[in-house]
């Protein structure tokens, strides 16, 4: 027999799995740019820089209001851990770099601290980002990077969206 305690853990579970499944995740529209760089710039600790390249960002949503951003651009040019992870030859990284983009923005707005926000969103963001980039680029994404600064960040969210 469960107890009070319990039944209101079940019901709040039910209620936060409820709100995660009505969030939707978009491309943001040229006319936003100017205020996602304008978060970002405010509320992102490593500020807005001008991707240089190819870029998507994706605005996630609850029922229209904003409640995260997402920057994906270009891979790095060279960045050897992941060409030795990926194992690739000096000409299979030219040929094949297009395929590769990075995470280089993540921010949760205020509006949107809600348990296991983050990883919803990078799980739905994923989910979407090779056709987004298809649409964008005339090509898909094999491959989505990302840095973690772990004097400020575990990376939870991310493994917990299966990075």
């Amino acid at each position: 027999m469960k107890d009070e305690l319990d039944v209101a853990w079940d019901e709040f579970m039910a209620e936060e799995r409820s709100v995660l499944k009505k969030i939707r995740v978009r491309v943001a529209a040229t006319e936003d740019m100017e205020w996602f760089a304008a978060q970002i710039e405010a509320h992102h600790y490593l500020k807005w820089k001008d991707p240089v390249g190819e870029r998507v960002a994706h605005v996630a949503e609850l029922e229209g209001r904003p409640l995260a951003l997402l920057l994906w651009a270009a891979g790095s040019y060279h960045l050897r851990p992941r060409d030795e992870w990926i194992g690739w030859t000096q000409r299979q990284r030219r040929e094949r770099l297009a395929l590769v983009v990075n995470n280089s923005r993540f921010l949760i707005l205020e509006e949107g601290r809600l348990p296991n926000l983050a990883s919803r969103v990078l799980s739905l963001s994923v989910k979407r980002l090779s056709a987004d980039w298809d649409a964008a680029y005339g090509h898909g994404v094999l491959l989505a990077a990302t840095f973690v600064n772990r004097r400020r960040f575990r990376g939870t969210c991310y493994q917990a969206s299966g990075w």
